[in-house]
């Protein structure tokens, strides 16, 4: 009798809160996300002619040199894979990470060897998520040159299109200034 008086309100709490948290709750949400944050709710997918060729918030790889390279990516063995989304977790003496870094300076000193401007950090390491979509204000002028050569454009055209293509700080002073990789170069394209 006594399991009985305590197990029926254990019992019928348990299906009422299930019902809340994990029905009603996340409706309500993604309703309300549908609602007032529709592009946001649905990936922030950028479209090219009708096909979604990506999203603002997950960064691609991007390797011809007429082109604008992002972060490293630590996603797994496949770059920028949402679903393996995480650090590298190498520390700043680790050898693999000094490796790395060296390899991808010289990546891009071979894609530019005229350059002379320091090689801006997060163009040779990733990010805490491996999914950035985009660099810095730096890193972007880094490449600026790179890119107006291979596509024979004017440098303080590729330039402007770097203004043009960079957001401030969240709310004026969270963050700082950045380019998104994707949109910058589907911009270029677009200049054809």
């Amino acid at each position: 009798m006594m399991l009985r008086t305590l197990l029926r309100p254990a019992v019928i709490l348990f299906l009422l809160l299930t019902l809340l948290t994990g029905l009603i709750y996340p409706l309500l949400i993604t309703a309300l996300a549908q609602v007032i944050f529709p592009y946001q709710a649905n990936g922030s997918l950028i479209s090219q002619k009708g096909q979604v060729v990506g999203s603002a918030l997950i960064g691609q790889q991007f390797d011809d040199p007429k082109y604008f390279w992002g972060r490293l990516s630590a996603a797994g063995g496949q770059p920028y894979n949402a679903a393996a989304s995480s650090g590298s977790n190498l520390g700043p003496t680790n050898p693999a990470l000094i490796a790395q870094v060296s390899a991808r300076i010289a990546a891009l000193k071979s894609a530019d060897p005229n350059n002379s401007l320091p090689v801006p950090v997060d163009l040779v390491t990733a990010s805490g998520s491996g999914l950035d979509p985009e660099v810095s204000i730096a890193a972007a002028r880094y490449q600026a040159a790179r890119v107006a050569r291979i596509r024979g454009l004017a440098l303080d055209r590729v330039e402007a299109l770097i203004d043009q293509y960079t957001t401030g700080r969240t709310l004026g002073f969270l963050g700082e200034p950045r380019v998104n990789v994707l949109e910058l170069n589907l911009a270029l394209d677009a200049l054809k």
